[in-house]
């Protein structure tokens, strides 16, 4: 079964969806359960259709934004009460952060919903992106962006959980190095709930 087939067929449609299962910080972290109030926010996965095999694009956080400074995230942010959606906001804000216009990109479908202990509800949304964009960042809020490949995120052996003190306790949490980029925290969690989804 190829991953197109995977991801048209094992998404959330667009239209529902409000998941009811919800990921977190916390599923590698049982007994933690001191989540702050969940503000809704919305984040795009931009799968890249490169001819050379499908990527995934993460944007580098500039360390002068306020919200997750220096981290390896998805293109998103707040819901804002002028979305129409979910959907809307993931849109919106990508071609805020990263230029990227909606004329290249498929929306697909989302998957589980993702509660952070910074105290925000994620809906994650797929994003197929046609080849051929250019991007212009926001400074303010993107130093870098970069591509990997889908086949390396999507391989269970490449998703590695490490140990942190975090707030006064140890917390765990998945971590994907690739070419010296450490996707990890809730950008990681997403990733390995979409693996669950599509593959588990």
């Amino acid at each position: 079964m190829s991953l197109e087939h995977l991801l048209r067929t094992k998404l959330d449609p667009l239209d529902a969806i409000a998941s009811a299962r919800t990921r977190s910080d916390n599923d590698l972290n049982p007994g933690f359960d001191n989540h702050p109030a969940q503000r809704p926010a919305a984040v795009l996965a931009p799968i890249v259709k490169r001819a050379s095999g499908w990527t995934m694009l993460f944007t580098e956080r500039s360390v002068e934004t306020p919200a997750h400074p220096g981290q390896i995230s998805f293109p998103g942010g707040r819901v804002q009460e002028s979305d129409a959606d979910a959907l809307d906001t993931a849109l919106r804000e990508t071609f805020e952060e990263i230029g990227l216009a909606r004329s290249f990109i498929e929306p697909l479908g989302a998957w589980d919903r993702y509660d952070t202990i910074t105290g925000f509800r994620v809906t994650p949304i797929v994003g197929l992106v046609e080849p051929g964009f250019e991007l212009k960042l926001d400074p303010r809020e993107v130093a870098s962006v970069f591509e990997a490949p889908l086949d390396f995120l999507m391989d269970p052996a490449n998703h590695e959980v490490r140990e942190a003190q975090f707030r006064g306790h140890l917390r765990r949490y998945y971590v994907m190095p690739y070419e010296g980029h450490h996707i990890w925290g809730a950008t990681a969690g997403m990733v390995r709930a979409l693996w669950e989804r599509l593959h588990g």
